[in-house]
């Protein structure tokens, strides 16, 4: 079963969201909560797979509950859940550790799609989200030839396949496409991803494409 909590000051908001998740098979709502103190404090009581955040509450808005559960014990996935489409919400959502971002006016498909993908420890963005990320912390031309990669400590632990992984990850490019570019199958990316996440101490591979603008790992180039 897939353990999920739900946080939002809204009682109907909660209601909806437990109707349409609990039809899915393989899900249960195991906790609710109306505000943020409350969803830290159930956080590591319930010890749940997924939480569903919601941003503006009372006492304790989301973001900072999601900061106070990520550097926690808990090792639940956070989906931020917002009616704003709103770059200043989203990027102190990832900067405070969050994993998805998705807004209240989704279909109800695409909830239960990404408590599936969180609970699988990926990470969800839309495409459009995504790229808002990558111009945010850095400017990738439409076709960079190969962008430099600058070494830092924590990096020379990765494999040279490792390493061109986390340059495409940068640029954006699904596990498809990375697959595509470097010619393995996507289960042998799968891996380099998972091992790049776990050499940098990274909770999924968007945090990854942040860490590695922020650090200088990847430079744009201009277009040749």
């Amino acid at each position: 079963m897939t353990r999920i909590l739900l946080v939002d000051d809204q009682a109907l908001v909660r209601a909806g969201f437990t109707t349409i998740l609990e039809s899915e098979p393989g899900f249960e709502v195991v906790g609710q909560a109306a505000d943020g103190h409350e969803g830290v404090a159930l956080a590591e009581q319930l010890d749940p797979d997924v939480i569903c955040m919601d941003v503006q509450m009372p006492n304790m808005d989301g973001l900072e509950a999601t900061r106070r559960i990520v550097s926690g014990p808990s090792r639940a996935s956070v989906l931020i859940l917002t009616t704003f489409d709103r770059d200043d919400f989203l990027f102190e959502a990832l900067s405070a550790g969050a994993s998805g971002f998705l807004l209240k006016t989704a279909d109800p498909d695409h909830l239960v799609d990404a408590v599936h993908v969180l609970d699988r420890g990926d990470a969800l963005l839309s495409p459009a989200v995504t790229r808002r990320v990558i111009e945010r912390f850095g400017s990738i031309p439409a076709r960079p030839s190969a962008p430099e990669i600058k070494t830092s400590p924590v990096e020379t632990s990765l494999t040279e396949r490792e390493q061109a992984t986390l340059l495409l990850l940068a640029r954006g490019k699904s596990n498809a496409e990375i697959a595509q570019e470097l010619f393995v199958g996507e289960s042998t990316v799968k891996t380099h991803v998972s091992n790049i996440l776990m050499k940098l101490g990274i909770r999924d591979r968007i945090h990854a494409v942040i860490w590695a603008y922020e650090h200088g790992v990847v430079s744009p180039t201009p277009d040749a």
